[in-house]
């Protein structure tokens, strides 16, 4: 039998072996005793990191530079750290040992502080252990909101028009999805520093993932009315629209919508202003939603989360000691004396007093009115915040992840009445007159992770302009391809098996 050459072989072996090191390492870290998901771990490779998702799922690029001798380091609060050359990972599951709580170790090294003054020396060190001024942020960014209608009652008191009548309303019901699902993903470089209003984003790709077919139920819906209204209402009648005290008007060639050529220059320019416009309005709501969680963060002064700053307001408790590697953390929980926001748990580094990690969910609803039947209950926040050292020793975010619940109620009669004064006699046309009970629950869950976070100057992030020219690439369906070549947070099941009911093209 003929051997192959040893030179062949070394050859096919060097080839997969930088194919295998110049893609992605993906895999699920596990806790070992339970072999449950650890959610939340950080995983470090050459000083870039990613963070295991909620299912303990990550992927990591792996880039030309990177050698299979290079070690992969993965931590979580609770676990014994692990850190070992790529190549020894070989399987899809990557399992961490608790880490056993070893309390003397935690007394030796430090005197027996109460809550109260561990909070004190967190708040005296957090210029020294915290990147506060200008920074240049790598980070993605993923939305997730989940919408239905809880109530959808109503009663035609009246209607002059036959075609508005009940049988059109039921359609119009049907016509709004009951549920409705929405992802949105972005990743850029966030510029700025605590200032919220000092704050630039520089988009690099944003994708969109739901159902178009729900938005073609309300353009038919919308054609119909039209073609009703069109046979039913004079052109230069105007509306009033009631509901209760209040009142407004519109004319009836608000309602008309106009014939577009697109072979039309002028046509053509407004519709690229529009997608300008949609660019610079996707950019910049971008940017404010990333600002206002970032300058949010509890280690800053003016934040929602302000347990560090007014801790005499908290009922303070030293619950437990655990551990984030060999670094033995306090873990305090914090509750509310009278009327602040937010209760949770505080896990702080024990050597140099640094807030590793913040857990956080509200006691009270954030904000709650009721005022001639339309009414609001924000219901729900809670999240985590953690925090990550650097090679400069400087703590920096390493991921935030908030859900928020609100619920929108209404409940109030609604008049649309049709005027006309250009005839004789009485101006008044035609009148619809109903009765709405309905009601509206939404979730919104907001994840932010940070790859990267480098200190620049004041005259740095002067110097750079947003180019504001991303849009969002929609998606029918998850498409595992589009990060291809791009870092970020491994999605969950719920989006990779996320499915239109109709695909449609863009």
């Amino acid at each position: 039998m003929s051997k192959t050459p040893i030179f062949l072989i070394w050859g096919i072996q060097v080839f997969f072996s930088h194919l295998i090191f110049s893609q992605n390492l993906t895999s699920t870290v596990l806790d070992s005793t339970t072999q449950q998901p650890i959610p939340y771990a950080t995983v470090l490779l050459n000083n870039r990191g990613v963070i295991t998702n909620e299912e303990g799922k990550f992927t990591f690029l792996i880039q030309d530079e990177i050698k299979e001798t290079d070690s992969l380091f993965i931590s979580c609060i609770g676990y014994e750290s692990l850190g070992k050359p790529l190549k020894e990972f070989t399987g899809n599951k990557i399992l961490l040992r608790p880490k056993a709580i070893e309390l003397r170790e935690v007394i030796v090294s430090n005197k027996n502080y109460t809550p109260e003054e561990i909070l004190e020396l967190v708040e005296d060190n957090i210029e020294k252990n915290y990147k506060i001024g200008y920074t240049k942020k790598r980070l993605f960014l993923r939305e997730s909101y989940s919408n239905y209608i809880e109530k959808s009652d109503y009663q035609i008191k009246e209607s002059t028009i036959p075609a508005l009548n009940r049988e059109f309303l039921d359609s119009v019901l049907r016509s709004v999805p009951t549920n409705d699902t929405y992802y949105t993903e972005v990743l850029g470089d966030l510029y700025g520093t605590k200032d919220e209003d000092q704050q630039k984003l520089d988009l690099i790709k944003a994708s969109e993932l739901y159902d178009k077919n729900s938005r073609l139920d309300l353009e038919n819906l919308e054609e119909r009315f039209n073609e009703i209204i069109k046979k039913n209402v004079k052109t230069d009648s105007y509306f009033k629209v009631k509901s209760g005290l209040f009142g407004t008007k519109v004319d009836a060639d608000e309602l008309f919508e106009k014939e577009v050529d697109s072979n039309d220059v002028k046509s053509l320019n407004k519709e690229l202003e529009e997608t300008t416009e949609r660019k610079k309005f996707f950019s910049n709501y971008k940017r404010r939603t990333l600002a206002n969680l970032y300058t949010n963060l509890p280690i800053f002064e003016d934040t929602d989360y302000n347990v560090l700053w007014k801790s005499r307001r908290y009922e303070l408790t030293m619950e437990e000691f655990t551990y984030i590697g060999d670094k033995p953390l306090y873990v305090i929980d914090f509750k509310p004396k009278r009327s602040e926001d937010f209760k949770g748990k505080l896990y702080i580094d024990a050597n140099d007093f640094a807030l590793v990690k913040m857990d956080f969910e509200n006691v009270e609803p954030l904000r709650k009115f009721s005022l001639l039947g339309i009414s609001l209950n924000e219901y729900l926040a809670k999240g985590s915040i953690l925090f990550g050292k650097d090679d400069d020793g400087k703590y920096s975010l390493r991921y935030y992840e908030i859900t928020k619940g609100n619920r929108v109620g209404f409940k109030r009669p609604v008049k649309i009445i049709e005027k006309n004064k250009h005839v004789k006699g009485r101006r008044k046309q035609n009148e619809l007159h109903l009765k709405i009970d309905a009601a509206f629950n939404g979730r919104n869950k907001y994840e932010v992770v940070v790859f990267d976070t480098e200190a620049i100057s004041e005259s740095t992030f002067e110097s750079f302009t947003e180019k504001k020219d991303v849009l969002p690439q929609y998606m029918p369906n998850y498409d595992p391809e589009f990060w291809k070549g791009h870092t970020i947070m491994e999605p969950n099941m719920a989006i990779k098996e996320f499915k239109s009911e109709v695909q449609q093209e863009n």
